[in-house]
């Protein structure tokens, strides 16, 4: 059995895809352990407390220095003794510390086609804004392993999505969410509980 623990900064989108994978058997062999926010007040730890799922938060405000908060963060992580690390919408610089403790044990998911659209100052709807602003045709999602760099690690799944006529960067993030993000992530799981990747020369391999 995968122990995963989610970590998240908002509504918790992802999370819920997430807990409906694991709960309709389509994330097998897999329990979620808990979910940590940084932020207190996000629907993303109602989600959690509605299906029974441990959570907490772990804020930088309330800690006097970022090294003190990164200390916390991974010993909340730790505490949940988990397999993987999932980051869903997590808004966070993920600590040195927790990069080399969980080497290719920590995913993201990302709102683009990576190396599209991606690394620093590119999260939520700025993804989308800069990809409309470009008139590409094609967006889509990523899920790929943490390692130092933003966006950098391995690349496990992908899945594109056209753009319309007339969409909004809200209207395509979105769809970006139904028709990829929800989809990839459970999937990207539930491929990882089954022993069916591995990473070698820096690259995700996928076993049939």
């Amino acid at each position: 059995m995968l122990r995963i623990v989610v970590l998240v900064s908002g509504g918790g989108t992802n999370l819920q895809a997430i807990i409906d994978g694991v709960n309709n058997g389509t994330i097998t062999n897999t329990e979620i352990a808990g979910v940590i926010s940084n932020n207190k007040n996000v629907y993303a730890l109602e989600r959690a407390k509605k299906h029974q799922i441990p959570n907490c938060c772990i804020s930088s405000k309330d800690f006097e220095s970022r090294e003190i908060f990164n200390e916390k963060l991974l010993a909340a992580v730790d505490a949940y003794k988990p397999d993987l690390v999932v980051l869903a919408g997590f808004l966070v610089v993920i600590p040195p510390a927790m990069i080399e403790r969980y080497r290719n044990r920590m995913i993201n998911i990302h709102p683009s086609l990576i190396p599209s659209f991606c690394g620093k100052g590119f999260y939520g709807l700025k993804v989308h804004e800069a990809a409309l602003a470009r008139g590409v045709k094609v967006v889509g999602a990523t899920v790929h392993f943490v390692d130092e760099g933003t966006d950098t690690g391995p690349i496990l799944l992908q899945k594109a999505v056209e753009i319309q006529p007339g969409d909004t960067p809200e209207v395509l993030q979105r769809r970006v969410m139904e028709e990829a993000e929800w989809k990839i992530l459970p999937r990207a799981i539930d491929l990882i509980a089954n022993g069916k990747v591995s990473v070698k020369d820096g690259k995700t391999v996928i076993a049939d």
